[in-house]
């Protein structure tokens, strides 16, 4: 387990040690920073990374003291290239359950990432390919540099042009018309189409992604952490939900949820009994 629990003066401390593939560091109070550490490979995801994203959102889930992630590339030319085709296919081994279990748990990375109840900031620059585009996706916003790039490359290296949640993020993001153009052609879209798309919140320059994901996590920080969670899993409900009366249904149940909650930590609810 990565994540290790020690006892200091009787208070419960979470130590987070290092994984290979990934750098795991919390930088401030309730703000974690994950980065995909296979910088001499564009932080293209292998089998060992899979094992250890899987670990980490795992961990995640039920963390109380973790706020926000802010998920970067650690790679100079590029957030995700994608799959590494040769240490992240489960080779010579093709044999068809082992083949539907590895294509499983690539889904798994996404699906994780809408479980979790932090708001996940994803931090881009330069090539976010294949399934760095579906880290991307899976993310809650994402902040990119100008030179950012982002390629649908499924259908690119023959195989069916969704994969790893893209034919249900990318609709939702940018709209069927243009989800349909840039997973059937697998052609780049830029950082301004982005911006312009609504699949990102701000663009800056490369030496100012840090400081904007930060400007972000330490407002989201200092939110209630129950407000964040109810406020990402209403979001997500609505957006796989058959219609507004489930939506309505989910934001009552969460409002009710947080009025309870301010009142069993001692605060007024927002709406007084008269």
């Amino acid at each position: 387990m990565i994540l290790q629990l020690s006892h200091v003066r009787g208070k419960r401390v979470l130590t987070w040690t290092n994984y290979e593939t990934l750098k795991v560091e919390e930088i401030e109070p309730g703000i974690l920073l994950v980065g995909l550490n296979r910088p001499e490979k564009l932080g293209a995801l292998n089998l060992q990374m899979l094992d250890e994203i899987l670990d980490l959102w795992g961990s995640l889930k039920h963390n109380l003291d973790i706020r926000v992630v802010i998920l970067k590339g650690e790679a100079e030319k590029g957030f995700c290239g994608g799959l590494d085709m040769n240490e992240g296919v489960p080779v010579p081994e093709y044999t068809a359950p082992l083949m539907f279990d590895w294509q499983t748990r690539l889904g798994e990375i996404e699906l994780f990432m809408r479980q979790m109840p932090q708001p996940i900031i994803c931090v881009i620059h330069g090539a976010a390919a294949g399934a760095g585009f579906s880290f991307a996706m899976a993310s809650d916003i994402r902040v990119i540099s100008t030179d950012a790039r982002f390629l649908c490359a499924y259908v690119n290296v023959g195989i069916g042009g969704a994969d790893m949640g893209s034919s249900y993020f990318l609709p939702r993001l940018i709209g069927a018309g243009r989800a349909y153009e840039f997973m059937l052609t697998g052609r780049i879209m830029t950082a301004e189409e982005a911006m312009n798309l609504g699949l990102a919140s701000r663009c800056v320059e490369r030496e100012e992604l840090m400081d904007a994901a930060l400007d972000l996590a330490r407002t989201m920080a200092a939110k209630d952490p129950l407000a964040l969670r109810m406020t990402k899993e209403a979001i997500n409900h609505s957006l796989g939900c058959a219609g507004l009366e489930a939506a309505l249904a989910m934001e009552n149940r969460n409002q009710i949820m947080m009025m309870m909650h301010n009142i069993m930590e001692g605060r007024s609810p927002v709406y007084r009994k008269r």
